[in-house]
């Protein structure tokens, strides 16, 4: 019975390890390598087809069930520089701590995607998808 409990306690440990990794994170044998945000490429040769906007762009308020999420998004020559949170959930104590956690993750992975194309902080979905659609808006603006 004791080695039951302990096989299974360690699958489950296995299987819920397994399913916290992010897709991206277990690439299919022989499958090309996703894109890798820390390569640069250098300006003098690019195509005509490579974007070179460069400014700063806000995105649209997006209103959520614990209040609106807006962010400006910086590019430089086309690259995600920096985006800024202008306004965020804070009307309760937690939902200043989920902002606090969540923010600078969400950022952090737009700036290192390139794009809002990313994936929601778990905890802080209502504020994750308020920050994609916001950062979209200021991206779509940038590329209009």
């Amino acid at each position: 019975m004791r080695r039951a409990v302990t096989a299974t306690t360690g699958i489950s440990a296995l299987v819920v390890a397994l399913l916290a990794l992010k897709p991206h994170q277990l690439p299919a044998l022989g499958a090309v390598a996703p894109r890798s945000p820390t390569t640069s490429h250098p300006s003098a040769g690019t195509s005509p087809g490579t974007p070179t906007v460069t400014g700063t762009f806000t995105g649209d308020p997006i209103d959520t069930q614990y209040g609106t999420v807006q962010v400006t998004a910086t590019l430089t020559k086309g690259r995600i520089t920096a985006v800024k949170v202008l306004r965020a959930p804070d009307q309760s104590g937690r939902d200043q701590q989920i902002s606090a956690y969540a923010l600078p993750r969400l950022t952090q992975e737009a700036i290192g995607a390139q794009s809002a194309h990313i994936d929601a902080v778990s905890g802080a979905s209502y504020t994750s998808q308020g920050y994609i659609q916001s950062l979209q808006s200021a991206l779509d603006q940038a590329h209009a």
